[in-house]
């Protein structure tokens, strides 16, 4: 259900976007087609941060129960409806995922997370014996069961960034970084760069860990690195994966399920996504570093033998590439999107660590219709600012 808080319709005007990632471009192209002016500012290029660095899995199946999950459901029909009204026609694909218990403790975790996207109205299916032989055995044929997610997708975010660019609508302001928001008559007016004060009407804060730098409030978000692997193409007559699999201990080391409420600061999951190109991109960890530019042996390593654990026929595939990326990760898992307090004209977008090319577009439509003045079509109260008590900092 829609938020029950008061809106009132804001006439268009101009609106300065701080973040050229997934969330930023959505944002810059419904608030564009809205009729504002929008420019966005980036410190970088166009998703060259998490967006830039993702596995591109439009997906439910990892989701926490609750508010996320929900959202999920929403921002994947929100991907097919956008393919197929043209504006990411060619950028969606629909699949199916499959979570793969290898380990007898997996079953338990397989079990509920299944019930849970069963109760959130995700069609899925329960694969044993002869069917899971057939779907997934060829592939992992170490799985004692399996679960398929129906109805899911893959998008690669920085094509996705690209296309919402090619439409255009909106001005880009590269390499420009933002020194602050500017404050007048008790008010945000402006944003503050190298070259001086440029007046706005209204602000959208979605640069990931760098949204924080306009905010006061606790230390709530922190940089997770994720590092991921991709390989070769695979022989035409490898063993056919029917689609991503899904190891049950990603979903531990997400916290999706009651059993990955952790806190050690490195955790690996096991995802294994046979891409278009006949290659496998394999991820991935969780850490609480920020070293993106740095791939440790040990990561990969441990990675590839969980891969091969569970798909041999990866055993005859070479790596080709390793690459990480630093998602912002917020302190309860869940972004943080919504009006800043203090302030009627200043919105964020960020936090969303792993979900980012999952929820973008769909964050990116509610942003526009929160800045329209417009009750957001789906409930994201949970994910309001002021869970976390957070204010504008004070002005440059």
């Amino acid at each position: 259900m829609p938020q029950s808080t008061s809106v009132s319709p804001r006439s268009p005007g101009s609106v300065a976007i701080i973040g050229a990632g997934i969330v930023g471009m959505s944002a810059a192209h419904f608030l564009s087609r809205a009729g504002w002016q929008v420019t966005v500012f980036d410190s970088g290029v166009v998703a060259s941060g998490a967006t830039g660095s993702a596995d591109g899995a439009v997906s439910v199946a990892s989701k926490k129960p609750g508010p996320l999950m929900t959202l999920a459901v929403a921002a994947v029909r929100f991907y097919e409806r956008l393919a197929e009204t043209g504006v990411l026609a060619d950028e969606f694909m629909s699949r199916s995922t499959f979570m793969v218990a290898a380990q007898p403790d997996e079953l338990d975790v397989l079990e509920s997370q299944s019930a849970q996207l069963e109760a959130a109205d995700v069609p899925v299916r329960l694969l044993k014996g002869r069917a899971l032989a057939e779907t997934v055995g060829a592939a992992a044929p170490a799985a004692l069961a399996a679960v398929e997610v129906q109805g899911e997708g893959h998008a690669v975010g920085y094509r996705v960034v690209e296309r919402l660019r090619r439409l255009g609508g909106f001005t880009i302001r590269r390499n420009c970084r933002i020194l602050g928001l500017h404050h007048a008559g008790g008010r945000v007016d402006g944003v503050v760069t190298e070259q001086g004060i440029e007046s706005f009407d209204a602000v959208l804060l979605a640069a990931g860990l760098g949204s924080m730098a306009f905010l006061a409030g606790p230390d709530l978000i922190r940089p997770r690195k994720g590092q991921l692997i991709v390989t070769d193409r695979a022989d035409r007559d490898a063993p056919r994966f029917p689609g991503p699999l899904m190891s049950c201990r990603y979903l531990v080391s997400k916290g999706s399920h009651p059993a990955g409420n952790v806190t050690e600061a490195r955790s690996l999951g096991l995802v294994i996504d046979p891409l278009r190109t006949g290659q496998f991109l394999i991820g991935g960890s969780r850490e609480d570093r920020d070293d993106k530019d740095v791939a440790d042996a040990d990561v990969i390593a441990s990675l590839l033998r969980d891969a091969v654990a569970l798909s041999p026929s990866l055993a005859h595939l070479r790596v080709i590439r390793v690459f990480a990326g630093v998602r912002a990760a917020t302190r309860d898992g869940m972004p943080i999107v919504g009006r800043v307090g203090g302030a009627d004209n200043v919105w964020v977008a960020t936090g969303f660590e792993g979900d980012g090319i999952c929820l973008g577009p769909l964050m990116g439509h509610l942003c526009q219709q929160m800045i329209c003045g417009q009750q957001p079509e789906h409930d994201i109260s949970a994910l309001d600012a002021g869970r976390f008590g957070l204010t504008l900092a004070e002005a440059a």
